[in-house]
């Protein structure tokens, strides 16, 4: 079990290319003889590794420390598709292997078709039971406050599913169950492109929309684990009626599945959406982009983050749609913060969410999650 001081060197250095111990001592207000006691235990249990940068020219370079990419592994499953994706990722977020099984939705069966298919793919690359830490699920839904319940999922149609225990007892090993937009942010934050951002908000834009936020550099989950249900916030009161049981929210109205739905109803080609000058097409995408925007907006203006990340499918965000929202978001925020919170765009594929899904396990062995 790591102190709560290597935890904190596990965090410097997992968010930089690595790091001296001298900086590190800096950085922690530590002397450099407690960092070098620390960062000795740490290098003996295999957890660091040293390395010398070439020289520049202008003295002896620092040794710079870094995390040891075989130093851990974890396993990630996606249970947002027909199939499940299963995962195995290094301590650097590297992919090494994947494989992919019928989604089967009784969790007993799910759980012991999962289990049965983790011995061949870390045979893949030589790697053992005893070197995986821990196992991480992410699915579209409601999660509980110790990510150990499926509390409700309307694409699963399951309610209080005790997941994390029933993999558990197939697996061995720990388990960690989260919403897909919050493990798309937590692997962003720890290998991604929000590894320097300390407070972040993700924005997953696919058949359904999703969102998480990081606050002084830890994922913010709320009271009962549901932060961040941007998908459900109301725009348009009356509206359409959304599958949570309301009415008018995002998801209704800026969705692909919502943006479909106008298209059939408006009787344009499915591939119309995207043609110039059909101006059907174009004020449904004005319509989607503006709810996005807007909803977007009130975001900076709550939590003002010091970046947006939109996750969103291949060529499903381009062209007008993202002309569109960046327009609604400078339109409903304060003047005084126009343009300055800069906003960022990723592709995702149905790998990103079981790579997600392994970064959930991850953070909570460098976090130490609470059981």
């Amino acid at each position: 079990m790591l102190n709560a001081h290597q935890q904190q060197i596990l965090r410097l250095l997992i968010a930089s290319h690595g790091m001296s111990r001298t900086v590190l001592a800096e950085k922690m207000k530590l002397s450099k003889a407690a960092i070098s006691t620390l960062v000795k235990e740490m290098l003996q249990a295999g957890l660091l590794e040293e390395s010398i940068p070439e020289s520049s020219g202008q003295g002896r370079p620092s040794v710079l420390l870094k995390m040891r990419a075989d130093s851990a592994y974890f396993l990630g499953a996606s249970l947002l598709d027909e199939r499940v994706v299963l995962v195995l990722i290094d301590m650097h977020g590297r992919t090494l292997a994947a494989t992919q099984m019928p989604l089967n939705l009784d969790p007993p069966q799910l759980a012991k078709t999962i289990a049965a298919a983790i011995p061949d793919l870390i045979a893949q690359k030589s790697i053992t039971q005893d070197q995986l830490i821990g196992l991480g699920v992410t699915l579209s839904g409601f999660v509980d406050e110790h990510q150990a319940i499926c509390v409700q999922s309307a694409l699963l149609g399951w309610k209080n599913v005790p997941l994390a225990e029933l993999l558990k007892q197939q697996t061995g090993l720990e388990v960690s169950l989260e919403n897909d937009a919050k493990a798309l942010a937590v692997s962003e934050k720890i290998f991604g492109v929000a590894k320097k951002a300390r407070n972040f908000t993700l924005i997953s834009h696919g058949d359904g929309i999703g969102s998480a936020h990081f606050f002084q550099g830890q994922l913010h989950r709320g009271a009962h684990g549901a932060a961040g249900e941007i998908a459900h916030c109301t725009i348009e009161p009356g509206g359409r009626p959304c599958r949570c049981g309301k009415r008018g929210c995002l998801d209704t109205l800026a969705s692909l599945t919502a943006i479909r739905e106008s298209v059939r109803d408006k009787a344009l080609e499915c591939e119309s959406i995207t043609v110039k000058g059909n101006s059907a097409a174009i004020a449904i995408l004005h319509q989607a982009g503006h709810a996005l925007g807007l909803s977007i907006a009130n975001i900076i203006q709550m939590n003002d983050p010091e970046l947006i990340v939109i996750a969103h499918q291949p060529n499903a965000f381009d062209g007008l749609l993202k002309t569109v929202v960046m327009q609604a978001i400078d339109s409903h925020v304060l003047p005084s913060i126009i343009g300055k919170t800069p906003i960022a765009s990723m592709v995702i594929n149905e790998e990103s969410w079981a790579r997600a899904a392994a970064s959930v396990a991850a953070y909570r062995f460098i976090i130490h999650l609470p059981d």
